[in-house]
């Protein structure tokens, strides 16, 4: 269901900005940034917030395995978008296209770590069956990934577990190539403010 309202709905500041962002990117807005500017008191602001931490504050993951993390769940709920956004800002961030693709296309014969490659499965199985257990997190913790690395990829997971959803409810657009990379070069740059 695309609501009309996030393609009109916004104060006229907020228009200017969009318009600047535009002409500056040379590419149409992306409908996630439409999303977060309306209504930010309700939804933008504190998602943010919550995104940035999870995606650029102080983790054992790098940035590029938590980018990974975001595109093999969205993956895992079919999100287009998403998955297109966030495997490109991984493809960036790993300076390494092959191993984002070889992941997502397979990720038990996929080129990673294992403590990553066991933390992914896990939330790949949580994203698909809303559910995890004792065992889950005990193979995870064999596979060498920290309690600690264990709460971060969590985090990933409620974070791109909520967009990808809102993103589908809203039906947003698919950028083009050249749009996914203008995206990916601003998120890996500014984040998620």
């Amino acid at each position: 269901m695309r609501l009309a309202i996030l393609n009109s709905g916004h104060r006229i500041g907020t228009k200017a900005l969009f318009a600047i962002i535009e002409m500056a990117s040379r590419q149409p807005l992306l409908d996630v940034v439409k999303l977060v500017k309306y209504r930010p008191d309700f939804y933008g602001n504190l998602m943010g917030m919550v995104t940035q931490e999870t995606m650029r504050g102080p983790s054992a993951w790098s940035v590029a395995d938590r980018e990974l993390m975001a595109a093999y769940i969205a993956k895992n709920n079919r999100c287009e978008f998403c998955t297109g956004a966030h495997s490109a800002v991984a493809r960036l961030a790993y300076q390494d296209g092959q191993k984002v693709s070889d992941a997502l296309l397979n990720l038990s014969t996929a080129n990673l770590d294992e403590p990553l490659k066991a933390t992914m499965l896990m939330l790949g199985k949580l994203t698909r069956e809303q559910r995890m257990d004792a065992q889950d997190i005990k193979a995870v913790l064999v596979a060498g990934a920290t309690v600690e690395q264990i709460e971060d990829a969590l985090a990933v997971c409620f974070s791109f577990n909520v967009i990808g959803r809102l993103a589908d409810a809203f039906g947003f657009a698919v950028p083009s190539p050249k749009g996914l990379e203008s995206g990916a070069k601003y998120l890996l740059s500014r984040g998620y403010r």
